[in-house]
């Protein structure tokens, strides 16, 4: 099994950010560490823990962003991840130009391209909250999803147990068939330190 996990550079979750002088073109973005969304340190665990569990045989990284997205990306690979593939843009991905629907038609392109069996995403990042990145690639993919995933069993057959949060607790839910895309929670696991 191949697996392609997103990864997303955002405003530091410890940074105090600042509203750019004209109040209304949003965050200020100079000079403000950037890190990858806490989210996507999740996915890109999970993916790993199914690569060292021999569930997966490769483990891809993407990232759509502007150059500085290179970081993230070597992050990503730093945790384990095999390859990386970034998306060069100069549109700011916060929300403010690079909307979740565009950013799913870049990453449909992407899955077109790597042919992986799953796709792995955080359930949302933490400059835009949307969470609509991953329902809209399973969409457009026309592939099986589950969001909001809390624990992600691989069976011998290589179909996927998950269990997913809910408003009401958890629900478990079983994919028979790859591929599918699947969205992290918190509860997921704890996310290791990249080593350098």
């Amino acid at each position: 099994m191949r697996v392609l996990v997103g990864v997303k550079r955002v405003v530091d979750y410890a940074v105090k950010v600042r509203v750019n002088p004209d109040g209304k073109s949003g965050v200020d973005l100079s000079n403000i560490k950037m890190s990858m969304n806490p989210f996507c340190e999740i996915a890109v665990e999970e993916a790993v823990r199914l690569k060292e569990s021999k569930a997966a045989s490769e483990v891809v990284a993407v990232s759509i962003g502007p150059k500085q997205c290179t970081e993230t990306l070597r992050t990503a690979l730093a945790m384990g991840c095999d390859r990386a593939v970034h998306v060069h843009t100069g549109l700011r991905t916060d929300y403010m130009e690079l909307q979740p629907l565009s950013v799913a038609q870049i990453l449909e392109k992407v899955v077109e391209k790597e042919e992986p069996d799953l796709v792995v995403l955080g359930k949302q990042s933490i400059d835009g909250d949307c969470g609509q990145t991953g329902p809209m690639l399973a969409g457009l993919l026309n592939w099986a999803q589950v969001t909001f995933a809390a624990k992600v069993d691989v069976n011998d057959d290589k179909s996927l147990l998950v269990e997913r949060e809910t408003d009401a607790g958890t629900e478990t839910i079983q994919i028979n068939s790859l591929p599918a895309v699947i969205t992290c929670d918190l509860r997921l696991n704890e996310p290791r330190y990249a080593t350098l």
